[in-house]
C-alpha cells in the first residue's frame, strides 16, 4: 500500500491529531499555552497592581505589594467583613424571634388544649349527649382552621413553596492575603528599600529603565533571573548569594553591623503572573467548549 499523503482526508479514522488541529481551527476545545516574557511580572512590581512600586512593602512570605494598593485592599476587606457581619447579626436576632414565637405559640396551643379539655368535663348535659352528625366532613378550604395565616403566596418569590432562604455564614474577621490566603496585618508589613543603579551615562526614565536596582551589598544587578531577600530589620534588598556567602558567615548585617537570624532573611516572591501564583505555574489555559467526533 502507497504512504498516505499528509493533507489526506480519506481515513476511517479520526486521529488525535486531525482531532486537534480541527479544534484549533474551528475554536472549540481547552487550549494550554505558556506565557511569555511581557506576562511575567518583575520582582519590583506590586502583586496587585503588577505596576513597579512607588513604595514598596514585603509580608512576611516575601510577597511585595504597593503600600497605596494594600492599604486599599485591606480597607475594602474590613468593610465588606464589617458588612456580613451586621448581616450575620440581623440573621441571628431574627433566628431569636422566630424562636421566642414558637415557644409563645406552643405555651398558646397547650393552654387551647387545656381550656378545651376543662370545657370538655363540664359540659352541659344537654352537649355531653349529643350526638355529632355522621355526614359532616372536614372544611377542605385555605381559609379555615389557621390555615390561611401559613398559605403560601405565589407572586411573592420569598413566600412560594420551593423558596428557601440563604443563610449567611459567620465571616471569618481577619484579612487574608490576595497572594498566600494567610491573614494579613499591616502591622507585619515591612517597608523595602530598594538600591537604585546610579549611572550618570544612561538618560532613560527610571520605569523605562531595564536594570533598575542592585543587590544593596555585592551591587550585583537585580532582575527576576537573580534570586533575592530582604532583610527585615533595614529592609534592604540582597542576591540570595549574598545571604549564603557573606550574611550565613557570621550572621551580622554587612551595612549596619547588628546581628541578624534565620527570620531576618525574608526570601523575595519573583516571576508570578496576574493568573498563577508565582513559580508555580507559568502556563495559561483557556476552557472552551469541546469538539465532538
Amino acid at each position: 500500500m502507497t504512504r498516505h499523503a499528509r493533507n489526506c482526508t480519506a481515513g476511517a479514522v479520526y486521529t488525535y491529531h486531525e482531532k486537534k488541529k480541527d479544534a484549533e481551527a474551528s475554536g472549540y476545545g481547552t487550549q494550554n499555552q505558556r506565557v511569555g516574557k511581557d506576562s511575567v511580572k518583575d520582582f519590583d512590581c506590586c502583586c496587585l497592581t503588577l505596576q513597579p512600586c512607588r513604595d514598596p512593602m514585603i509580608t512576611q512570605d516575601g510577597y511585595l505589594f504597593d503600600k497605596e494598593a494594600i492599604l486599599e485592599y485591606i480597607i475594602r476587606k474590613k468593610n465588606d467583613i464589617s458588612r456580613k457581619m451586621k448581616e450575620y447579626e440581623k440573621q441571628k436576632k431574627k433566628e431569636q424571634t422566630e424562636l421566642a414565637e414558637l415557644a409563645a405559640a406552643e405555651k398558646e396551643s397547650k393552654l387551647n388544649s387545656f381550656v378545651k379539655s376543662e370545657k370538655n368535663i363540664v359540659s352541659s348535659p344537654v352537649e355531653a349527649f349529643k350526638k355529632d352528625d355522621p355526614n359532616a366532613r372536614p372544611s377542605v378550604s385555605n381559609m379555615t382552621e389557621g390555615r390561611d395565616k401559613v398559605l403560601p403566596s405565589f407572586w411573592i418569590p420569598s413566600k412560594t413553596p420551593a423558596a428557601r432562604l440563604s443563610t449567611v455564614e459567620k465571616p471569618d474577621k481577619n484579612v487574608l492575603c490576595p497572594m498566600s490566603g494567610k491573614p494579613l496585618k499591616l502591622k507585619d508589613l515591612i517597608t523595602v528599600k530598594f538600591t537604585e543603579v546610579r549611572d550618570p551615562d544612561d538618560k532613560k526614565s527610571h520605569l523605562v529603565k531595564e536594570n533598575r536596582y542592585m543587590c544593596a551589598v555585592t551591587h550585583d544587578i537585580l532582575n527576576n533571573s537573580v534570586p533575592c531577600a530582604v532583610l527585615r530589620t533595614t529592609g534592604d534588598v540582597v542576591t540570595m548569594e549574598c545571604v549564603e556567602k557573606i550574611i550565613k558567615k557570621d550572621w551580622i548585617h554587612p551595612l549596619t553591623s547588628e546581628k541578624l537570624t534565620e527570620k531576618d532573611i525574608i526570601p523575595l516572591q519573583r516571576g508570578g503572573t496576574g493568573y498563577s501564583l508565582t513559580n508555580n505555574n507559568l502556563e495559561g489555559k483557556y476552557e472552551r467548549p469541546v469538539l465532538q467526533a
